[in-house]
């Protein structure tokens, strides 16, 4: 009997027979080898979906030990706890509940901490890597619903961290739920019921913060995984986009495998990501709700902020002029409404719709890998930077109350610079984005055609001093000249023989119109011929 070859020998290991095991009945070993050695490329940008990925399985365990000592009800207590300055007040279970948490449960406080502190890195992250995204144009096809499922854990991401912030029941986050619950009642003919089913009667009612509960461990965490799993399999089945290089085009990736050296260094990069959440939940405090006391309704807390993300609708409510209207016994609150549901509304709509709005903008329906360096799409740069100029306005000024206190400054003069700055900020940091872009566009043109500077400076036999210039390497060249360089669409046809005017005319012209605007200035790229002159003329 012949002996059985080397590879058809049954594994000797507690795992490769468990692998075979598993193989031999769900036939997962080709699929298995096929994605574990997929290629994904390295570079430091695409860590930033990693950190969010991290802190959110930070918040998973961290809240899976909260909720074991945590009371999501709203039944009134009087408080007997080691923190003697509550000793003998009324409170909620919830806030009571958080109290002891935090004092009386052995690494109760540090847990809070890191939870919070996970939180906000988490938002953060997600709000990065969109703008990451966003910037070198991964949105594009294939990537358009990879997108849509990124907002949508963008504002998961938001809600469950309002809805956690608003869990213990102390003044801080009852403050909020209060301007919440005023966001709700300016929703014309719904408001009220909504504001009523929500926290189950007049404010602040009995049924919220076990609702908020629910909502906050259960539904939106849900919501979360779900959205999660499918953006990573979708990153998966379309493979990772990358930088612009030699040797890499849109029908390739080059990377590293997942398995063995992307696990690795993604093992080791969760474990930073943990060490520097517990350093800051360690060390750094945050969110004392002992120093806030109880929620009261007819009480509020000078100098009440909201966590980071939600500072943006502050700062809204804040700059709006009072405007109300009253009709048929009813009245119409637009300083509430106006800057609470509206302008949000439109700024969340324009995002998560954009990368639509671009391709019927540009007509491109090609499939995109290669990302784009950020100076070489000038107007969709500059469409980022103004957004992020509106939002920095609104998020400044939900602190005006701290920024006049600290440094002594108006109140009003604060609220009215945020008036205008709201408007002008934006328009100004387009303008100047895309200046910036192009003069950058027309340093890399000149760095094709004439080289880089060296720094050596040389003297001619005339006297003339002249610097040295060496050509750029193959790597940076291909870097330089890999981008497409857009031009506006064009009207050739606008009535066939008959005097019949073209199918679509009135869009196709405001299509036109649109490109006109989006490119019709650029800087166009080195042609063969403008770089074979350069060289032969010696200017390298």
């Amino acid at each position: 009997m012949s002996a059985t070859p080397a590879e058809f020998a049954p594994p000797a290991t507690p795992a490769g027979k468990a692998a075979d095991y598993l193989d031999q009945r769900l036939g997962i070993a080709n699929a298995a080898k096929r994605q574990l050695r997929k290629i994904f490329p390295d570079h430091w940008s695409f860590m930033l979906g990693e950190i969010a990925l991290y802190s959110f399985i930070i918040l998973l365990l961290s809240g899976i030990f909260l909720t074991l000592f945590f009371t999501p009800s709203m039944n009134e207590v009087t408080y007997n706890g080691s923190y003697t300055p509550l000793d003998g007040i009324r409170m909620s279970e919830a806030y009571a509940s958080t109290i002891n948490i935090s004092f009386d449960v052995r690494g109760g406080l540090l847990m809070r901490q890191i939870h919070h502190w996970a939180a906000l890195i988490f938002v953060m992250a997600i709000t990065v890597h969109m703008l990451r995204i966003f910037f070198t144009g991964a949105f594009r096809k294939p990537r358009e619903i990879n997108w849509l499922i990124g907002f949508g854990l963008f504002v998961c991401a938001l809600l469950e961290g309002f809805a956690g912030y608003s869990l213990p029941d102390d003044l801080l986050s009852g403050t909020g739920l209060r301007i919440a619950e005023g966001v709700i009642l300016s929703i014309p003919i719904v408001g009220t019921y909504v504001s009523f089913f929500l926290f189950g009667g007049e404010f602040p009612g009995h049924d919220l913060v076990p609702r908020l509960f629910t909502i906050h461990i259960l539904l939106v965490p849900g919501i979360l995984l779900a959205l999660i799993t499918a953006h990573l399999i979708l990153v998966f089945y379309q493979k990772h986009t990358q930088w612009a290089g030699p040797g890499r085009t849109e029908e390739n990736v080059v990377g590293l495998p997942f398995l063995p050296v992307y696990t690795a260094k993604a093992g080791g990069f969760f474990f930073v990501i943990f060490g520097f959440t517990a350093f800051l939940g360690g060390l750094v405090s945050i969110n004392p709700i002992w120093s806030y006391g109880p929620y009261i309704p007819n009480q509020i807390s000078a100098g009440s902020q909201p966590d980071w993300y939600i500072g943006f609708l502050e700062g809204s409510l804040r700059m709006m002029p009072n405007v109300e209207f009253n009709f048929w016994g009813h009245t119409l609150s637009l300083n509430v409404l106006i800057p609470s549901l509206i302008v949000p509304g439109i700024l969340f709509t324009g995002l998560a719709l954009y990368p639509f709005i671009e391709a019927w903008v540009t007509g491109d329906k090609r499939e995109h890998h290669i990302l784009d360096r950020p100076r070489n799409v000038p107007t969709r740069t500059a469409i980022g930077v103004a957004g992020a100029t509106f939002y920095g306005v609104l998020w400044l000024v939900g602190g005006n109350d701290l920024i006049a206190t600290h440094f002594h400054l108006s109140l009003e003069q604060i609220t009215w610079f945020g008036r205008f700055a709201v408007f002008l900020g934006p328009a100004f940091a387009f303008w100047l984005t895309r200046r910036i872009c192009f003069g950058l566009q027309r340093a890399d043109r000149d760095k094709v055609l004439h080289g880089r500077e060296s720094g050596i400076i040389v003297r001619a036999p005339s006297g003339e001093f002249s610097e040295i210039h060496e050509p750029v390497s193959q790597g940076d060249l291909h870097k330089l000249t890999a981008h497409d360089v857009h031009r506006p669409l064009s009207l050739t046809e606008v009535a066939d023989s008959n005097g019949v005017p073209a199918p679509r005319m009135r869009q196709a012209k405001l299509r036109a119109r649109v490109t006109k605007w989006y490119f019709g200035e650029r800087v166009e790229k080195p042609t063969a011929e403008e770089y074979h002159d350069a060289i032969s003329s010696g200017h390298h």
